[in-house]
């Protein structure tokens, strides 16, 4: 199979230059949605099969469980800090290192699903009391000095549940475990 397919799934993230408010409502649904979601695929793997590359060099179903908590967790800190500080300057991470740590690498996922799950929840609570000004907000991420407004990262971070959730299904899929 392609490297690249394997890699980008769905494609890569494409956000509209004109974000309306059904984008919005349309992302705030994925977020709304995606643990149960993703709970609903993982929680019957096996520790093998947990430990699973989805793709060569790639990381194990394990792994992108944990990575999708400590990211979505750093996105919305990003969300407070935009919100609370004059264009904010990220704080970007080593997300690679980060899926090599201990945790990550061996956890149980049931910890990263019940984190997603109330994360979610808060996230998306934050999301539905935003209004025009507030999701125009941006911060700035290092890499590139881009300038990233909240509302883009709604739809980013809805790509993002979509974009693991599929390297995760595919696989499955490709195993026959699906």
């Amino acid at each position: 199979m392609d490297l690249e397919k394997l890699k980008y799934p769905i494609g890569k993230t494409q956000i509209p230059k004109h974000i309306t408010t059904e984008h919005i409502s349309e992302w705030i649904a994925v977020l709304e949605n995606f643990p149960e979601k993703l709970k609903t695929l993982v929680v019957h793997l096996s520790s093998t099969q947990l430990d699973t590359r989805y793709r060569p060099e790639g990381w194990t179903i394990r792994q992108v469980i944990h990575h999708l908590s400590d990211s979505h967790h750093n996105s919305y800190t990003r969300f407070k800090w935009t919100l609370t500080e004059d264009k904010p300057v990220i704080k970007a991470y080593y997300e690679n290192r980060w899926a090599e740590l201990f945790d990550s690498k061996n956890a149980p996922i049931q910890l990263s699903l019940d984190t997603l799950t109330a994360l979610h929840a808060k996230w998306v609570y934050f999301l539905k009391g935003l209004n025009d000004d507030d999701l125009n907000q941006i911060f700035i991420h290092p890499d590139g000095n881009e300038e990233v407004s909240l509302k883009e990262n709604i739809g980013i971070y809805a790509w993002h549940c979509n974009h693991h959730y599929a390297h995760i299904e595919q696989l499955m899929i490709r195993k026959g475990w699906k």
